[in-house]
């Protein structure tokens, strides 16, 4: 099967727009963590089929086994524990949890019991509301840049985990405070289903617990779901495929009653190009400059200082964002620029517009420093759509000779992995020319799909005035921020 790419084109635009307006959330499952090393609900529950003298791969209805767990031990004390041992593992959060925790999202829903999420969230510095039982919505986290509804529980609480029948039955009298905000947020927002599989036994009370809640009013959402592998060779394997496929369509427009459109991709590996270039499209409106000057060998240092100034004033103005790390030289005037025209519109608050992230005092001596560094760097620019050079010197403390900016040049190989738009201003000449030369060699490498030559001109040319290059910048990014 092939990808259909005008539904992920209309996909990418609807909820892209659903993520800049804050109307976007997210509904995780258990196969968001499977690359985490943690389980899925089949191998969870494996030895405990095999106790009961049943077959996990030959059961379907797996809420039903831990049923009959509870039925004959009269106790849950096994299914605890493994939710403790299984979930409470001490593993690195995924690269997909890492996009996720990126994006400018608000509002998270999951079944799983793990902690990966709370861990990337705070990983980028975002405080985390955990709603796990009613107490936690009596008392809301202040400050808050995420919510996260665990509404089967948590590894910390595993006696209350929603696991058996038993527990899915109860469920809406029991946890109604989380079917009533779950209502609220399926009129208000715009959900992404990530890690359900048209197996998932988690699928279907969360389908019926939304039809319950919403009856035919719910709008459109979306649901990532993989095709089945299809065999190599046909005879048993060809006739499970076959019979899969048939299961799958009816569920595909069994999704549409709930107003979900099902995303069919090839492989699970491809969810993490769909966090990626959701990543890129939610941030697009957020611009990091990039840049340190010690001293000036090519352009002078008034001129310099007023070109970041007319940056950090335009990036405001022409309604984007600032990121800034407050490089040397350059920072604290594009800061500057940017605050004084952001007290001149005054619409917005100000943290919402500019994210000053400076470097922490951390000494030279520290073996941990570049490490610490490099992290830092990673979390701004993953945050931003562009990034704009300048300069690119510093002084070699042991030295005191000035030397190119290995910071900058990290921050240019970080954009590109990143996958951010690079956009250098070569005629302020050190690093941020040699990415100048880079780009003017390849112009469609960098810049897929548009034609920004001209522009790129303008930026390597000494003689142009602070205005014209900002021009051309602002130019290149309205250009390609309509994607």
């Amino acid at each position: 099967m092939v990808r259909n790419s005008s539904q992920f084109d209309a996909f990418y635009k609807q909820y892209g727009n659903a993520l800049s307006d804050q109307r976007a959330a997210l509904f995780i499952g258990a196969g968001m963590s499977v690359d985490a090393g943690l389980p899925t609900w089949p191998n969870l529950l494996r030895d405990t089929a095999t106790e009961l003298k049943l077959d996990v791969d030959r059961e379907t209805d797996l809420v039903a086994l831990a049923q009959f767990h509870l039925n004959v031990k009269k106790v849950r004390t096994r299914l605890n524990q493994l939710i403790v041992e299984e979930y409470g593992k001490d593993v690195d959060i995924t690269r997909n949890h890492r996009l996720l925790a990126n994006l400018p999202i608000e509002t998270i829903w999951t079944t799983n019991y793990d902690q990966l999420l709370e861990k990337a969230f705070r990983e980028v510095g975002k405080r985390c509301d955990i709603r796990v039982t009613k107490g936690n919505f009596t008392s809301p986290v202040r400050g808050k840049d995420v919510t996260i509804y665990k509404m089967h529980g948590d590894v910390s609480k595993p006696e209350d985990a929603i696991l058996t029948k038993d527990d899915y039955e109860i469920y809406s009298r029991k946890n109604e405070f989380f079917t009533d905000a779950l209502r609220g947020d399926l009129v208000e927002k715009t959900f992404l289903f990530l890690g359900f599989s048209f197996t998932d036994p988690n699928i279907d009370y969360i389908l019926s617990r939304i039809r319950l809640v919403m009856g035919n009013d719910a709008q459109q959402h979306y649901c990532v779901m993989r095709w089945p592998e299809k065999p190599k060779r046909s005879g048993k394997n060809k006739a499970q495929y076959d019979y899969d496929m048939v299961r799958l369509e009816l569920r595909i427009s069994d999704l549409k009653r709930y107003g979900i459109e099902a995303l069919m991709i090839n492989d699970y590996s491809e969810i993490t190009e769909i966090l990626e270039e959701l990543n890129n499209r939610s941030h697009l409106k957020n611009i990091f400059i990039s840049g340190s000057a010690y001293n000036y060998p090519v352009m002078p240092k008034t001129q310099v200082e007023n070109l970041s100034y007319l940056l950090g004033q335009e990036t405001i103005r022409q309604g984007f964002n600032l990121v800034s790390g407050l490089g040397l030289g350059i920072g604290g005037n594009v800061l500057i620029g940017a605050i004084e025209e952001f007290y001149r519109d005054g619409k917005s608050k100000l943290t919402d517009r500019v994210i000053m992230r400076p470097f922490p005092q951390i000494a030279r001596t520290d073996p941990l420093r570049k490490q610490i560094n490099s992290k830092y760097r990673r979390d701004m620019i993953s945050t931003s759509g562009y990034t704009i050079f300048m300069c690119g010197n510093k002084i070699n403390h042991e030295t005191d000779e000035v030397v190119s900016s290995d910071g900058v040049r990290e921050e240019f190989r970080l954009s590109r992995e990143l996958k951010k738009f690079v956009i250098p201003i070569g005629a302020t000449g050190d690093v941020a020319k040699e990415i100048w030369d880079e780009v003017m060699a390849s112009p469609d490498e960098f810049f897929p799909g548009f034609n920004v030559q001209k522009y790129l001109q303008i930026l390597g040319n000494p003689d142009k005035t602070n205005q014209e290059l900002v021009d051309a910048i602002f130019a290149i990014i309205r250009l390609t921020s309509t994607k």
